[in-house]
């Protein structure tokens, strides 16, 4: 009988949990997907604010705390400090294999895309990235070591929670695993870029063992990106 979630326990079983860790990054991914041909890119954007953030409303009794054991103001300056890097980093390994010069956006489509890349974006998906995939990844890393377990796997989906996991634990499988599944939500040209802020992120996340410096890290890297492609002209970047 399958397993009912109960949002007061800590020991709701991964599989579980999938659903409210998963569902507002595949509701983004969803509707930018509809605006290829079917509505506009500003209706898209529209769109991914308003249901996304009802998402994450919906899901949020069932989230890891996204605060650690050390002080939450200074995980925002790491956070900043390591968003900017993050812009430096991105911008350097993109340049080689994109137009720097690119397509503008129109005013509205970038602004809304702005606020979504800069407040949305990086809750959801840090929450999914390393709030559920590197956390399970990091559970499964430790069953495959256990000759008993006849399935790793399905021990860390049906008997481990994440919740067990502390925070800013790791292991290099961990990071593997959350850094392809970061780079999967990107564009190819993107993969090298990608594969390294995730690096850049994970270590910010066993550095400060929370998930806020993440979030903040990257809503800053993706506030300042924004800011540099509509002020410079160099739209390949965005």
């Amino acid at each position: 009988m399958k397993k009912k979630i109960d949002p007061e326990s800590k020991k709701i079983a991964n599989r579980d949990l999938l659903l409210p860790y998963g569902v507002p990054y595949f509701a983004y991914v969803g509707i930018a997907s509809l605006s290829q041909g079917t509505i506009s890119v500003e209706l898209s954007y529209i769109l991914k604010i308003i249901i996304v953030p009802f998402f994450l409303y919906w899901g949020w009794k069932w989230y890891t705390p996204i605060t650690g054991p050390k002080r939450a103001l200074a995980s925002v300056c790491y956070g900043i400090v390591f968003g900017i890097a993050g812009f430096a980093t991105w911008c350097l390994l993109m340049a080689p294999f994109v137009d720097v010069s690119g397509d503008p956006w129109s005013g509205s489509g970038f602004f809304l895309r702005l606020f979504a890349a800069s407040l949305i974006v990086p809750v959801f998906e840090e929450l999914f990235i390393r709030g559920y995939i590197l956390r399970v990844a990091l559970q499964w890393d430790i069953n495959r070591q256990n000759n008993k377990l006849k399935s790793p796997l399905n021990e860390t989906l049906d008997h481990n929670s994440l919740n067990d996991v502390k925070p800013g634990a790791w292991s290099i499988m961990a990071i593997c695993i959350s850094t392809f599944a970061f780079a999967a939500g990107h564009l190819l040209a993107e993969w090298p870029a990608a594969v390294a802020y995730s690096i850049l992120i994970s270590i910010l996340w066993i550095t400060r063992k929370d998930l806020l410096s993440c979030m903040v890290a990257h809503g800053t890297t993706n506030l300042t990106l924004g800011l540099y492609v509509f002020f410079s002209g160099q739209w390949g970047f965005w």
